[in-house]
């Protein structure tokens, strides 16, 4: 029957919904593809083929999904027809969207430099030559494994979902520092590029240019948390940061960008022009 809810239950699962725009790709190429991106001079400024640039230019991916395929029964009950699994089918790919730098064209290259190391690329003058042919490298050289599982050439995808509050930077008017450590992590196992689509270009109206990557994966995991130690720091224990008192809290709504307490005590002076003296101006 019907139950009464209480304000924070309501606020619990209500009005705290999640967001799409909080999420974080990982991509992490195989040894052998890194080694042949270094003979094409793939150069990062930021320290990583894809630990660098590449993940925070990930502005588009897709939460993947999986179905239940099921055979159908109808002589085993008179006029029932019952449904029983036999397999769980995934989506066979995920696309990833990003933002092309205009320094190294990174996207770009890297997810074409991976397609070539899979058609057997060597060198650039093997690539222009006329009688250049396609010799497929072995799938363990260039599919990517998932938290450390074998049977792939190493490297990892992982799309992280998480929240503005899941590490603490976020405090609102609530002072709350401590963060909720609280994400979904989705592994995909053996993965490799499958297409890269065409990009448009135009002398009309410039707008930023994007890289959409189809990945190929035969399934996924989930795990919880953030999954990955350089974005998951520890919380801070409220006992390490000084109290936040009810004046100060309030105080967050004049400025929302640090501590306008000092202001905010004579801000009705400053809206009857009492105290016009502390902005510059003297007052008669």
């Amino acid at each position: 029957m019907p139950n009464r809810k209480s304000l924070s239950d309501i606020r619990a699962t209500i009005l705290k919904p999640a967001m799409t725009s909080q999420f974080m790709v990982y991509v992490d190429f195989p040894s052998k593809v890194k080694t042949y991106m270094t003979g094409r001079k793939l150069a990062d400024p930021q320290g990583g083929v894809l630990r660098g640039g590449l993940n925070l230019a990930c502005s588009e991916a897709s939460l993947p999904g999986s179905s239940l395929a099921t055979l159908e029964l109808t002589s085993d009950r008179t006029g029932v027809t019952e449904r029983h699994v036999h397999r769980r089918m995934f989506d066979d790919r995920i696309d990833l969207t990003f933002y092309v730098d205009a320094d190294n064209y990174l996207p770009i290259r890297a997810f074409e430099f991976w397609k070539e190391y899979i058609t057997g690329g060597n060198t650039t003058t093997e690539l222009a030559a006329a009688n250049h042919f396609y010799r497929m490298k072995y799938p363990d050289d260039y599919i990517t494994g998932a938290g450390g599982e074998t049977g792939g050439g190493g490297g990892e995808l992982r799309v992280v979902k998480f929240e503005r509050d899941s590490d603490g930077s976020f405090r609102g008017n609530t002072g709350i520092i401590n963060g909720s450590q609280n994400g979904l992590t989705y592994n995909f196992v053996r993965t490799f590029p499958i297409a890269v689509t065409s990009m448009p270009i135009s002398y009309e109206a410039s707008s930023l240019l994007k890289c959409t990557v189809s990945m190929s994966y035969i399934r996924y995991f989930i795990s919880k948390g953030l999954g990955d130690s350089d974005s998951n720091p520890a919380p801070v224990a409220s006992s390490q940061t000084p109290a936040l008192n009810k004046e100060k809290n309030s105080n967050e709504y004049y400025n929302n960008f640090g501590d306008n307490s000092q202001n905010a005590t004579n801000f009705s002076d400053f809206l009857n022009g009492s105290n016009l003296s502390r902005f510059g101006e003297s007052v008669a």
